[in-house]
């Protein structure tokens, strides 16, 4: 009876309704973004590799050796990691370190020391191989083995168009499809004769 003869505590009861359901709706859209981020996180922790999975790994580097487990003289570009989750001829994407270790590796290595959701990416300089220490990372796995079956289409696809896009072949591509007209003229006929040259 008091609250409805006051247009002030009307406002305020009005005013704190409405602060009283944002806050509910803050804490609801907050605690579902927080369970979507731990699904995602148990999802990349525990799903077994296979082809077209993000999987979080643990990454560290060596320099020793000259020949891999699977026969091959070692080089950048291949990773040793746990033949269990990632078999020799495994295709893996990195792409959450600095952009001078993001890339494709092959993994060609294992060793005693890489068990389970760890890789090993081989560098030629011991001293980076020691700064770079034991890294937490995301890998997309491209395939698995040797089985070229075993792989995800899309992926590789998507990053070869992009390779191809940025080397420099690309762009004398791009200017041998467009047409030039060449103006050829004769001195001794006084002839002009125009020819239009376009890639078949």
């Amino acid at each position: 009876m008091v609250l409805s003869r006051s247009l002030t505590r009307k406002l305020a009861a009005t005013c704190g309704a409405v602060l009283g359901f944002v806050l509910l709706y803050e804490v609801t859209a907050l605690d579902s973004k927080a369970t979507a981020d731990h699904e995602v996180e148990v999802r990349e922790t525990t799903t077994w590799p296979r082809p077209g999975a993000r999987l979080r790994f643990h990454a560290t580097a060596y320099c020793k050796g000259t020949t891999t487990a699977s026969g091959t003289t070692v080089r950048t570009g291949i990773a040793a990691a746990d033949p269990l989750l990632l078999p020799v001829g495994s295709v893996i994407q990195v792409d959450s370190l600095s952009p001078r270790y993001n890339g494709i590796y092959t993994v060609m290595d294992t060793g005693p020391a890489v068990q389970g959701r760890e890789i090993d990416i081989y560098m030629w300089n011991c001293g980076e191989a020691l700064d770079f220490g034991r890294r937490s990372i995301a890998i997309n796995v491209l395939r698995l083995g040797w089985n070229p079956k075993a792989s995800a289409p899309a992926s590789i696809a998507a990053e070869i168009r992009a390779h191809e896009a940025a080397t420099p072949e690309a762009t004398v591509a791009q200017a041998t499809t467009t047409s030039v007209t060449v103006v050829v003229t004769n001195p001794a006929t006084d002839s002009v004769a125009a020819l239009d040259s376009a890639p078949k």
